[in-house]
């Protein structure tokens, strides 16, 4: 067995594990697989063994796997996690089946209209900041434009609303992790009963350090990445090129 299968076997039980302590069953719970920096030869071994749905950071590396990834992996998805530029969301709608980091009215709208001029359905995610960390991104959960956002999907109709997604604090106390958590949790709660016509079934929070309280908080998705595949690559060429971050 590779080292990546060895990972993931020991990520399921894990996974598994949390979903026991919480009462949830293992179905409720997505796993995305987060292979941002990691070569497309990683990403056709990870659908090899069963992984689906993957995630990317930034719209010119994930450009630049796309045709050693022609034809796809059958049923694999993949999906933008990091931050997008407004200048970059032609390419984006073009490239991925979804995007996971919405965080302005500016940027469904341009988003909308590419996807208008493919002819493309794009699943989105709400991106909210919970974090006062500078480099996170996302909506203010309570800022006029979170609800100019909300306000606005139902009508763009290239954009199908999936749910939110959020980022924990870097390092935090594993009580300032689960409020985080709790905190999107009770917001898509909110946010369902005062925008009947979006759909929030998806919660998208935990990582590789805290999957196992974001399952424990209600996650419906957990973004893994340095648990599958091990330490990242230098990402040197890539942030000399663009400034999407997580």
């Amino acid at each position: 067995m590779t080292a990546l299968g060895e990972n993931l076997e020991r990520l399921e039980d894990a996974i598994c594990a949390a979903c026991r302590a919480a009462g949830r069953a293992r179905g409720e719970v997505e796993l995305m697989a987060v292979s941002k920096t990691f070569p497309a030869e990683t990403i056709i071994e990870a659908a090899k063994l069963g992984l689906t749905l993957f995630g990317e950071n930034r719209v010119q590396e994930f450009s630049s796997k796309a045709s050693a990834l022609s034809p796809r992996p059958k049923g694999t998805e993949y999906h933008l996690i990091g931050r997008l530029q407004s200048n970059k969301t032609a390419r984006a709608a073009e490239l991925f089946d979804g995007i996971d980091s919405l965080d302005s009215l500016r940027l469904a709208e341009r988003l909308n209209d590419a996807a208008v001029k493919l002819g493309k359905h794009l699943p989105v995610l709400i991106e909210v900041k919970l974090s006062p960390e500078e480099t996170k991104g996302g909506v203010a959960p309570d800022s006029a434009g979170a609800v100019q956002l909300l306000e606005a999907l139902p009508g763009l109709s290239h954009l199908q609303m999936r749910g939110l997604m959020t980022i924990a604090p870097w390092g935090a106390p594993e009580a300032e992790t689960r409020a985080c958590f709790r905190s999107l949790r009770d917001l898509r709660d909110r946010w369902a009963a005062a925008y009947p016509k979006l759909n929030f079934d998806v919660l998208s929070m935990g990582m590789s350090g805290d999957f196992a309280l974001a399952i424990a908080e209600g996650a419906t998705r957990i973004r893994i990445g340095t648990a599958l595949f091990g330490k990242r690559a230098p990402q040197t060429e890539w942030r000399s090129q663009e400034s999407e971050l997580e």
